[in-house]
């Protein structure tokens, strides 16, 4: 889950990419990165921190050229070190700069290929620098030659052809333009922008659209599963198909969570899929209790919020903001370890009393992955009077990781797994819990975009459309969890 641009423009673009990282700030809040080329010279800045943090006056100032491309970085397959900020970057062949969102899920075989065959040395434990290295390798063929459009696309079938898992990329490569291309089931996301300037056509490659929209690039499309989409220097686009096996089947936590409201992805604006996940769960509470007890429908901000304006109109009951957020608190989410995860809890939400006192609550989430953030809420509100307190996911449970791209690593820390509902709504404290069904989620989706013929929906169902090997659940988690994190943060 991190945030990716890359724009051709044709003056000076590090402050737009600036800006463009700033929006994208919600997908990482680890490290931050930009790459540029000028002429025939690199410049790169990157460090842990958020985007404001990592960038100074000086840096922002060695950042010249009129092609460039940015990274903000929330770490699922790396470790979280300097070490692993992006843009990576190798010298040879031509100098290619890169910036990846996902995972990919045959790293370790992979760098092991890279050793023993490649020849080439893989410094971090990072699977974006593992990807970088198979686009170079695959691009080394051609060193010798003046690289052309269809040297790219050919490289591009190349890395399909090697690495499995989600992926979207963001690339320099010198002496031939930006690149950009999404694995062949488009499961992390990647759309094209274009403005056209004074002096002529810019172009821009983003992981969500809201950037565009920030940068005043007006939506073009997404680029296609499996497709590579290069932009020369001279603002000339070029694409073309590059795997011969391809389904699209976005992930669907990007419309439950990940994704900015403002935000079109596959033609769907999320804002609206949201609405519809709220109407949808309203249908299931009356289904299951017509006759509920409900004085009032409460959010929990911000993501849920969408959702739960609907859902209390369709219940015929109250809508209230009980809940303040502190904005200067990230996302606990992705907030490394669970401890830190459960401390930030407090620290962001503060519960409105009167809104609460006396009252039957149903409070509203976008979903329910680690259970922190539900049990302290819950816990909340009752120390603030309600009479009882009911919860409501937007999402079906999560009983299983994703490995496309989003930090779910371990099944023992997923609280619906293993669990039945009764022991989850037992396990939280809540005198109630719905969660919405997997068929609605997909057609609160679907129906923004009739011809998405399938989603990643792997964290609530299992089924992962790549395939996984027997053992690599088990290895991501011995690598991942958070256990294992704490252990090399004190290594």
């Amino acid at each position: 889950m991190c945030g990716i641009i890359g724009i051709v423009g044709r003056s000076d673009v590090a402050t737009a990419l600036y800006d463009g990282l700033t929006v994208l700030q919600h997908r990482g809040q680890d490290a931050a990165g930009i790459a540029t080329f000028d002429g025939n010279k690199l410049h790169l800045s990157k460090g842990n921190g958020l985007v404001r943090d990592v960038f100074d006056d000086a840096s922002m100032g060695r950042l010249r050229g009129a092609m460039g491309i940015g990274h903000c970085r929330y770490p699922t397959a790396g470790s979280e070190g300097a070490a692993e900020a992006q843009p990576f970057y190798v010298n040879s062949p031509y100098g290619i700069a890169l910036a990846h969102n996902g995972n990919l899920t045959n790293a370790p075989s992979l760098k092991r290929e890279m050793y023993a065959e490649d020849r080439r040395h893989i410094n971090t434990e990072s699977d974006s620098e593992v990807l970088l290295n198979v686009f170079a390798h695959e691009l080394q063929s051609y060193e010798r030659a003046r690289l052309e459009p269809h040297h790219l696309f050919k490289a591009v079938s190349g890395v399909h052809q090697r690495c499995v898992g989600g992926y979207a990329i963001v690339s320099m490569v010198l002496g031939l333009g930006l690149v950009g291309f999404r694995d062949p089931n488009g499961i992390r996301p990647l759309v094209i922008g274009k403005r056209d300037g004074i002096e002529g056509v810019e172009w821009a490659l983003a992981s969500e659209s809201v950037a565009l929209d920030i940068l005043g690039f007006r939506l073009e499309r997404d680029v296609a599963p499996g497709e590579a989409v290069l932009i020369t220097d001279d603002g000339k686009l070029h694409a073309q198909q590059c795997a011969t096996k391809r389904l699209l089947s976005p992930c669907i936590f990007e419309y439950v969570y990940l994704a900015r409201p403002d935000s079109m992805i596959e033609d769907v604006s999320v804002y609206k899929a949201r609405l519809r996940m709220g109407e949808k769960l309203a249908k299931k509470i009356l289904r299951e209790r017509p006759n509920h007890d409900i004085d009032v429908v409460i959010p929990i901000p911000d993501t849920s919020r969408t959702a739960a304006i609907p859902l209390a109109k369709a219940l015929g009951v109250e809508y209230r903001e009980g809940f303040v957020k502190n904005r200067y608190i990230g996302r606990t989410f992705i907030m490394p370890g669970q401890k830190e995860r459960v401390k930030s809890v407090r620290r962001k939400l503060n519960a409105i009393e009167l809104e609460f006192r006396d009252k039957v609550v149903l409070l509203v989430d976008d979903s329910i992955v680690r259970g922190t953030t539900s049990k302290q809420i819950v816990q909340m509100a009752r120390e603030v009077g309600a009479r009882k307190v009911y919860l409501a996911s937007a999402a079906p449970p999560v009983r299983f990781p994703n490995v496309y791209g989003i930090d779910m690593p371990a099944v023992k820390e997923l609280v619906a797994h293993g669990r039945s509902e009764l022991e989850v709504q037992q396990f939280i404290g809540a005198d109630w819990l719905i969660y919405q069904d997997l068929a609605d989620l997909i057609a609160a989706v679907q129906e923004g975009n009739p011809d998405i013929p399938a989603f990643d929906t792997s964290c609530f169902s299992g089924e992962y459309v790549t395939g996984l090997t027997g053992t690599y659940l088990e290895q991501l988690e011995l690598l991942r969890s958070d256990e294992a994190k704490a252990q090399r943060r004190v290594a």
